[in-house]
């Protein structure tokens, strides 16, 4: 009996070693194109870079070229901000900064007479105070007149530090209307307008989005790569729809994705396609 049993047990073993054997075998068959297919990545050939221009200052929407929407914009106007206030503004605060350097002129010159007039009645009152057939008040009067003329001249001198000041305030004002109507433009050169956010008559903040738009110079392509696809990644060239390529990872991100948790992001660089973005090509690093 107990013979039985165990000629039972070592059969039922070696039936599930068997068993186990083949499993093992047909689940590596069936992981293998797996494991190939996991060196393969699609990716989308995007803008080599997209941005969201946002208000830098306040003002009322006057008006929004719809029609560039979509387009490659050249150095043209897409959105313009009410800035009439400020060019008159800044029209004035210029006449204003020509008058106080007219004034600056004016009062540098009288400086230099009064500088003359001082160094006059300085001589006189050295002279005049050596002099002993010289009354007292004679040398009083000298001295007064010296010390009257030495003070309007400091005067003077005071004035003309007090108009460079002001005439330095007032180019920074100019500085600052310069700035602001610009930013009240928004004007783009060699990029492509994907999205207009404002309408005509709509009021901005700063931080309001405006227009959202893409460096379609060149294009990129972006990877999402396993861990174990990292080693050695700069030396791997890169296969484009089956295609070897000159192409190397260009950005690579070391912290894995905050969406795709267990891969690594990746970027390559491409030249931008002659027709449209957003096509589909087939990636592998070999």
């Amino acid at each position: 009996m107990e013979a039985c049993r165990e000629a039972l047990t070592l059969f039922c073993y070696n039936h599930f070693k068997k068993e186990e054997s083949m499993i093992i075998k047909y689940l590596g068959i069936f992981l293998l194109p797996l494991v190939i297919w996991g060196k393969v990545h699609y990716a989308k050939v995007e803008p080599y870079e997209s941005v969201t221009l946002k208000a830098s200052v306040s003002g009322l929407v006057l008006e929004v070229d719809l029609q560039a929407e979509g387009t490659l914009v050249e150095g043209n106007r897409v959105i313009h901000l009410d800035d009439r206030l400020d060019l008159i503004n800044l029209k004035d605060t210029r006449h204003s900064v020509t008058l106080l350097e007219q004034m600056l002129k004016i009062n540098e010159e009288v400086a230099s007479s009064l500088a003359e007039t001082v160094a006059r009645q300085k001589g006189y009152y050295e002279r005049i105070s050596r002099l002993s057939t010289a009354s007292k008040t004679q040398k009083d009067n000298a001295y007064s007149a010296y010390a009257s003329a030495k003070t309007q001249y400091l005067g003077t001198k005071e004035k003309i530090v007090s108009l460079k000041k002001q005439i330095l305030d007032m180019q920074y004002r100019v500085a600052q209307l310069e700035d602001t109507i610009e930013k009240k433009s928004l004007v783009l050169s060699q990029k492509y307008l994907y999205k207009l956010m404002v309408r005509e008559g709509d009021f901005v903040a700063p931080g309001t989005p405006l227009a959202r738009v893409d460096d379609a110079s060149r294009a990129k392509l972006v990877l999402f790569l396993e861990p174990e696809e990292l080693s050695d990644i700069q030396q791997k060239t890169v296969y484009i729809n089956d295609k070897k390529t000159d192409f190397k990872v260009n950005k690579m991100w070391r912290i894995a994705d905050e969406k795709f948790i267990s891969s690594y992001r990746a970027e390559i660089y491409i030249p931008a396609p002659k027709d449209h973005f957003s096509e589909l090509v087939k990636v592998e690093l070999k």
